[in-house]
């Protein structure tokens, strides 16, 4: 073998281990400021292209202090501050995903995402928009500039059966991976309908001291990744079957 191929060879090993350490401290990294993260404006649209439906695609459950993170606060969700910290969209296998703003791919199945493949997208603000549970791997390069309504993926399904729990998982976060914010107030969309089409039926979990709080769309709450509980609620409502886990 050539000392130049064995240069190019260990050229791309060095790459892939700088790759997977930087994926791995960003896992640890300081949260970025809040003064740095671009605040809410309708910037972003939807990650499918036309009307919500039974045949296309539906708001499963929200972002947020909702009844189903609330029941699995201390185990699923508990790194997230006991909160769903994205916007799961009911959509059968194969509807092309579309990004929901212009950027540059930063991941395709990374270190921060749902499996079984995913794509984290940067975009301007500091912010980042991660597409979890795609069918296949996203044929989007990293590095690769996209444009918002592009389609970089397929939907898939969190149970790897594409009957069990067909879905989009979006999140909304800061380039650190550390904080997650609301989609709601960044997206533009008709919430109010969506939130009435779509299954989530279940909506937020009450805390019966303060019962106004986080019970709309646009008003639940940011995360820090490892952070304390947000949701350890006195007297919450509906009482969680079997309790809290």
């Amino acid at each position: 073998m050539s000392k130049l191929n064995l240069l190019r060879r260990g050229g791309r090993a060095v790459l892939a281990g700088a790759l997977l350490l930087g994926g791995a401290l960003a896992h640890y990294a300081a949260p970025l400021p809040l003064s740095a993260i671009a605040p809410p404006s309708r910037q972003f649209g939807l990650p499918f292209a036309g009307a919500p439906g039974p045949d296309t695609w539906l708001l499963g459950q929200g972002y947020g202090n909702t009844t189903g993170s609330y029941r699995q606060r201390r185990s699923t969700y508990g790194n997230l501050q006991g909160i769903h910290a994205g916007l799961d969209f009911s959509a059968p296998c194969g509807t092309p995903v579309r990004a929901i703003g212009d950027g540059r791919v930063a991941e395709v199945d990374g270190t921060h995402g749902s499996p079984p493949h995913n794509v984290v997208i940067d975009h301007a603000g500091n912010l980042s928009s991660l597409y979890g549970h795609l069918r296949v791997r996203s044929s989007v390069r990293v590095g690769q500039q996209v444009k918002r309504g592009q389609i970089i993926g397929e939907s898939g399904d969190s149970q790897f059966t594409c009957v069990s729990a067909p879905h989009l998982h979006l999140e909304l976060r800061d380039r650190s991976h550390q904080r997650f914010f609301n989609p709601v107030p960044y997206i533009a969309a008709d919430w109010d309908t969506l939130a009435l089409a779509g299954g989530f039926g279940r909506g937020y979990e009450y805390d019966l001291d303060q019962p106004r709080r986080w019970q709309t769309p646009d008003t639940q709450p940011g995360a820090l990744r490892g952070g304390p509980l947000l949701n350890e609620f006195r007297r919450p409502w509906p009482p969680a079957p079997g309790g809290a886990r």
